[in-house]
């Protein structure tokens, strides 16, 4: 009967599924993943400190020229206040405000220096912290990765031999009735249900006596009006 055929069939369908999803979920493979994860993540870490630095450098170097402009700028207005000394009370307090104008400059310059010197120190730690981590993550990775390709070799070759099978009896199906079992796989699995106790087994609804008889008299094949699994009457 084609229904026991294809219950057979789906005995090696599914042993070969179940065998392909746990190596998809092998701990060596889970590890590797998370390993290559990770050296992608210090990868852009790296990219990220090294722009930033890029533009900390460029406003480095423009605060010490701009503080130098500065120095210059006082340094002349201190020699012009020597050289020529304020008449009035006016020009005095004139010139106190530009010296005490440029001095906040200056001294806001230098805060700013000071605390880029520091990030600058921060950011050079963090990358050297990040390629120690790195270098021994990607060492880890790569004898890991020699230990899974053997791995997935071995069970590459069984899992061929498991849908050998699985093609083998495929054949003894007819087409129409495989092409049935594997639309109702895309969005049920297993796609067939042993009928027990009146029940569907995949999803326990209980069946009208009308559904009964038709699937104990294996004439036409009987989908589970609840679930849409090919009902499998295995004679109860």
């Amino acid at each position: 009967m084609q229904l026991d055929s294809l219950w057979q069939f789906m005995q090696v369908d599914m042993e070969a599924d179940g065998f392909e999803s746990r190596m998809r979920q092998s701990a060596n493979r889970q590890k590797l993943i998370k390993q290559r994860d990770f050296l992608k993540d210090q990868q852009a870490n790296m990219k990220k400190l090294e722009s930033d630095v890029a533009v900390m450098q460029d406003r480095l170097e423009a605060v010490k020229d701009e503080a130098a402009r500065l120095e210059k700028v006082l340094e002349a207005l201190s020699q012009e206040i020597n050289d020529n000394p304020p008449a009035t009370v006016e020009e005095a307090q004139k010139q106190s405000e530009a010296v005490t104008k440029l001095l906040d400059s200056l001294s806001r310059y230098e805060h700013e220096l000071q605390k880029m010197r520091k990030d600058a120190d921060t950011k050079d730690r963090q990358q050297k912290e990040i390629r120690v981590r790195a270098a021994k993550t990607k060492v880890e990775f790569d004898q890991l990765k020699v230990e899974y390709d053997k791995e997935f070799k071995a069970d590459t070759e069984k899992l061929q031999q498991m849908r050998a099978n699985t093609e083998k009896e495929a054949k003894k199906i007819d087409p129409k009735l495989l092409a049935k079992y594997r639309s109702i796989k895309q969005h049920c699995t297993p796609p067939m249900a042993k009928l027990i106790n009146g029940q569907c087994s995949g999803c326990f609804m209980s069946l009208p006596s009308a559904t009964l008889l038709d699937i104990r008299s294996g004439e036409q094949i009987v989908e589970c009006d609840n679930c849409g699994r090919i009902l499998y009457d295995a004679g109860e």
